[in-house]
């Protein structure tokens, strides 16, 4: 009996490397040449611009105090584990799945590692908006992370759909 390809892990290591790799490069790049934190440096006009900024929050700048740093890496931790579990669970042909856990926990990796590393908290550097109008500055760990809850909420949702599809069609209208 030939041997079943795990396509899951096919693609969720690869994903996962590249994007915690290319997130951890692009921080180190914004470090070496934004800095001083702060200052603007436009890249395509002012609605798409470069600017270093440490976020010892978490996303959208939610700051819990003195201990935000421990209270989330603590959380990443926690979600990590939860996101490991989920992969396990998930079926060996489920790209979508694959894909979208490997995002989200790339992109939380990326992130816990800015926290060890430093207490400065997070860094940020893509600056989007028009005039005073931004979205609050981000990194590629943070579009991985967005970009794969989305996908999981939609993969979820789908999985939600199915299961509850067969129920409803053995429903007995007729008595």
């Amino acid at each position: 009996m030939p041997k079943r390809v795990d396509v899951k892990a096919l693609v969720s290591l690869p994903v996962l490397l590249v994007v915690l790799v290319l997130d951890l490069i692009t921080k180190a790049v914004a470090v070496a040449t934004l800095a001083p934190a702060g200052g603007p440096n436009p890249v395509f006009g002012n609605w798409f611009r470069f600017a270093l900024v440490y976020n010892p929050g978490a996303a959208f700048g939610l700051y819990l105090g003195d201990y935000s740093r421990w209270i989330f890496m603590a959380l990443t931790c926690a979600a990590i584990i939860i996101l490991w579990r989920l992969y396990q669970q998930t079926a060996h042909d489920d790209v979508r799945k694959a894909l979208a856990v490997s995002l989200v926990a790339a992109g939380a990796l990326g992130n816990v590692i800015d926290r060890i590393r430093s207490d400065l908290g997070v860094v940020d550097f893509i600056d989007i908006g028009v005039g005073v109008h931004r979205w609050p500055t981000f990194n590629v760990a943070d579009m991985a992370v967005s970009g794969g809850a989305i996908l999981l909420a939609l993969v979820l949702w789908r999985e939600e759909q199915q299961a509850a599809a067969p129920a409803s069609d053995s429903v007995d209208l007729t008595s």
